[in-house]
């Protein structure tokens, strides 16, 4: 029976000429679609941020890292940037540019409702952790995995990453975050390997003097043993994780104040 009743309100609409409005999607609703994760979704972290048009825009690309500092950067920022992050963990270097372009692709829809029409200020991006592991299927196994991402292949995937994103935002300023350290004892991961793959990417750094730097290696390491969540494991309890994000906020204040 309703169906009967809002087809014949359909016809008559079109009989007299008036336009017939369907609902469309919020851009909230979609973000929550690419979060997909119902965990993540309930974290504040993967929240939708409302952008205020008044404050410059701010990008945090990264893995599980990153994950745990985004709340702490983005209340360090709280009325001086908008602060957004990857819709998911930001895994290994292959992956990035398939993921920007999914996200952007998403949110910058015109038919969205409250779409992203707005240009990135800043972008603060990391890889390394998810490249140096060692899988043994999809099993972390340093001893008979195999590693991720060669360095070589590490160099290569970090340029086209560069490539990328000043392509996609030309006038961003592109802050780069060194892989934090890796303990001794990591199920999938050597100790000593993060310096390694750091040394890669600040060699690749050279020749984009115009990218800026946020040494969380150098900052973390000194409170490795005092920030890690257990011995022999990657992540940080959430002193660290706060204090990593604080001082990502720090240098991303001090390249917005530049651009000021």
């Amino acid at each position: 029976m309703k169906s009967i009743l809002l087809l014949t309100l359909f016809s008559a609409f079109l009989l007299a000429g008036t336009p017939v409005v369907f609902a469309e999607e919020q851009a909230s609703e979609a973000w929550k679609k690419l979060v997909r994760s119902p965990r993540f979704n309930k974290r504040p972290t993967f929240q939708f941020v409302e952008n205020d048009p008044r404050l410059p825009n701010v990008f945090l690309y990264g893995d599980s890292i990153s994950i745990a500092y985004t709340d702490a950067t983005r209340e360090a920022l709280k009325g001086k940037a908008n602060v957004y992050r990857l819709y998911c963990n930001g895994g290994d270097s292959s992956s990035v540019i398939t993921k920007m372009k999914t996200m952007h692709d998403t949110m910058r829809n015109p038919q969205l409702v409250g779409h992203w029409d707005f240009d990135w200020d800043v972008i603060h991006f990391n890889v390394g952790l998810h490249d140096l592991k060692y899988l043994n299927g999809k099993k972390l196994d340093r001893v008979n995995g195999k590693q991720v991402t060669s360095t070589a292949d590490y160099e290569k995937n970090l340029r086209a990453i560069i490539a990328y994103l000043q392509e996609l935002a030309p006038k961003a300023k592109l802050i780069f975050v060194t892989t934090t350290p890796v303990p001794e004892g990591e199920a999938g991961r050597i100790a000593g390997d993060a310096a390694k793959y750091n040394k890669v990417a600040l060699k690749v750094l050279k020749d984009y003097p115009e990218i800026g730097v946020n040494d969380l290696y150098a900052f973390t390491k000194p409170h490795h043993a005092e920030w890690w969540t257990r011995p022999g494991n990657v992540h940080f309890n959430s002193e660290g994780a706060t204090a990593q994000g604080k001082e990502s906020a720090r240098v991303i204040e001090q390249e917005l104040k530049k651009r000021d």
